[in-house]
């Protein structure tokens, strides 16, 4: 049951545990810039006890953005705000390795922050026009996308190229590709937002092929040695959409071409969707694909305490649990899973002394006297 707190490598990077916090929008940038607050809920992250922290899905360019407050990386000033948050916490918190998912938002882009309704933002009050494989609207009373031509798949394909180097350049210590909820690398693959009829639709071959592209230009700007995972939507919970069978094909190609980890969700493209809510509803995804090809895998969905977590690695559903509400709920979720395991997590020296009495291998059995 302690596997959840064995170390794992992947590529050059060593893990020290199997826990990752996944990537969570704060809707909380100026301009794509990283905040103060990014600073103070990334420290709070970066000492839950995890292995791997990822910061929020982050936009490669500005109308890739999901809302206004989305974090951005596809400017010097971006990136400047980013390395400038990044630094500071790092310097206050234990080792940790930091990831970044890079995404575009497509067809949901220009939107407002979750609580403000999350609706479309129209340009006369500071809204962009979204853009996406097809000009089909994600919701009925939404207004249509723009399609995006062959040039402007070019530069959204460098951007994403041009938002990996950005992340090297930053230190990061792995990235993760959105290809999940209805973003606009989802959106190719589902037969429900694709309908184009060009060689970037139509087929699986054909739906594919533009995510495939993308990962290969960021893999080709990304160090060798460095880790690069894909978030996929294994199912987009609807007639006619995306499945389980394509997230299997999908994940042979991604392997074939170096992927380091398939982050199994799924959902987000059509409103229509069903969702059979439960807990660890979607481990059997990331337990199919990592049985058909081979791929690491994590699994992530309505897991919250750790004999559950431990339960999925023990069953060889996945090489690692991600969590996202529960590090919200609850960022010292790793230190209160060790203790419950019997395993151990490295704090910082100055909260060494709360690990509570019936808990003592918590903190690695470390005694910390009191003056």
């Amino acid at each position: 049951m302690t596997k959840l707190f064995d170390p794992i490598a992947i590529r050059e990077l060593a893990l020290a545990n199997r826990i990752v916090v996944s990537p969570m929008c704060q809707y909380s940038a100026v301009e794509g810039r990283a905040t103060d607050w990014h600073l103070v809920h990334w420290a709070q992250m970066m000492m839950s006890g995890a292995a791997m922290f990822t910061i929020e899905a982050t936009a490669v360019t500005p109308e890739g953005r999901i809302s206004p407050g989305d974090l951005g990386l596809y400017d010097d000033a971006c990136e400047e705000a980013v390395a400038n948050a990044l630094a500071r916490a790092r310097a206050q918190c234990p080792p940790i390795a930091v990831a970044m998912q890079l995404a575009h938002a497509g067809r949901k882009g220009s939107s407002y922050a979750p609580w403000d309704g999350g609706a479309l933002i129209p340009r006369e009050q500071g809204g962009w026009t979204p853009l996406a494989p097809s000009a089909i609207a994600h919701g009925e009373d939404e207004t249509p996308p723009a399609a995006l031509d062959d040039p402007g798949l070019l530069r959204i394909r460098g951007a994403f190229a041009e938002s990996a180097s950005r992340a090297a350049r930053l230190g990061l210590d792995a990235l993760e590709l959105h290809m999940a909820h209805g973003y606009l690398l989802h959106e190719f693959l589902s037969p429900l937002s694709n309908r184009r009829s060009d060689r970037y639709g139509g087929s699986f071959e054909g739906r594919v092929r533009f995510p495939l592209e993308v990962f290969d230009a960021v893999r080709a700007a990304w160090p060798a040695g460095k880790p690069l995972g894909v978030r996929l939507s294994c199912t987009d919970w609807a007639d006619g959409g995306w499945d389980l069978e394509q997230s299997i094909e999908l994940s042979r190609a991604l392997v074939a071409r170096g992927v380091d980890w398939i982050d199994a969700s799924s959902g987000g493209v059509s409103p229509s969707q069903k969702i059979p809510l439960g807990p660890g509803y979607q481990v059997r995804f990331a337990g199919a694909i990592r049985r058909a090809t081979g791929a690491t895998t994590v699994a992530v969905g309505l897991i919250t305490d750790a004999a559950q977590a431990a339960t999925i690695l023990a069953a060889e559903d996945a090489d690692m649990i991600a969590m996202a509400r529960a590090f919200l709920w609850d960022p010292r979720w790793a230190w209160h899973a060790a203790a419950a395991l019997g395993a151990g997590v490295s704090p910082p020296r100055q909260y060494s002394r709360a690990a509570p009495r019936n808990a003592p291998g918590v903190f690695g059995g470390a005694k910390i006297g009191q003056r």
